[in-house]
């Protein structure tokens, strides 16, 4: 099991930890959530939580908790720019559906 990262979304994550001074990485988290039943949670991690399994991806941490890892495992975290927007995007080869906006996914 494991969740990655596309060298344009580590760059991000490093951008944004240098900014706001440090951290061990990414937390990257399921829960229940929006029209199609589940959504992502990011946050940046100071360290480790004891339920947290850790992937190194392009030079980055990623923290998951075990809860979370069977419906994002083998995603991959990219950095996108659709439009005047920019943000991360999941590709959740477990997601069976989505919805419209794209904040929430059904496995």
């Amino acid at each position: 099991m494991s969740i990655s990262v596309t060298p344009k979304a580590a760059n991000q994550i490093r951008k944004a930890l240098q900014k706001r001074g440090g951290g061990v990485g990414l937390r990257v988290a399921i829960k229940t959530s929006g029209c199609s039943g589940y959504a992502y949670a990011l946050e940046f991690a100071d360290a480790p939580a004891a339920e947290d399994l850790a992937f190194e991806s392009e030079g980055v941490q990623l923290l998951v908790d075990a809860k979370s890892l069977p419906m994002i495992d083998g995603t991959q975290l990219d950095w996108v720019r659709e439009g005047l927007n920019e943000g991360f995007k999941f590709n959740n080869p477990n997601a069976s559906a989505t919805c419209g906006c794209g904040e929430s996914f059904a496995v």
